[in-house]
């Protein structure tokens, strides 16, 4: 079994790239979607606490604090499942012989590309993005672009890991 990052080929975290490897074929770098992803669960979370700090007189007004600051929580849910699932379903690998993206679960997207076929790896990043290490990755190759990653954790590595042969 190949094993990258502490994680085994078949399990949950790759298991799209880890079923369509070659014969000899070794994966050199996962990427996965950044926690920053997460952003506006967290701001919802956030809102929702202040919101409970708020100390109103009345009983009505006490009441609709309550009751936004719980929907505030259960948007900051949801926002938050649907992050997680797509951190979930979302897959990037660089192997020594192609690039590989898959992104979905009932409707799924995949792409590969031929490491002889990568003529460029675009990286942005903005300045949170720097610190906090996220960015977007395209990968364009001979006639072909790879779709626009966007939140990638470590993206200077992923680049780093297709563009060294």
């Amino acid at each position: 079994r190949i094993t990258v990052s502490g994680a085994k080929a078949g399990s949950d975290s790759m298991s799209y790239v880890a079923h369509v490897l070659q014969p000899g074929e070794k994966i050199l770098k996962v990427g996965v979607p950044h926690w920053i992803g997460y952003w506006r669960s967290i701001a919802c979370f956030i809102l929702a606490a202040l919101t409970l700090l708020l100390h109103p007189t009345g009983v009505i007004a006490r009441d609709f604090l309550w009751l936004t600051a719980g929907g505030c929580f259960v948007v900051g849910l949801l926002f938050a499942a649907h992050t997680a699932f797509h951190r979930w379903t979302t897959e990037i690998g660089v192997t020594d012989r192609r690039v590989i993206m898959k992104s979905g679960f009932i409707s799924r997207e995949t792409m590969e590309m031929n490491m002889d076929k990568v003529e460029t790896v675009l990286v942005e990043q903005t300045l949170l993005g720097r610190i906090l290490g996220y960015g977007a990755i395209t990968v364009k190759g001979t006639g072909q672009s790879m779709e626009r990653l966007r939140n990638m954790a470590d993206p200077i590595g992923l680049r780093s890991a297709i563009t060294a042969r």
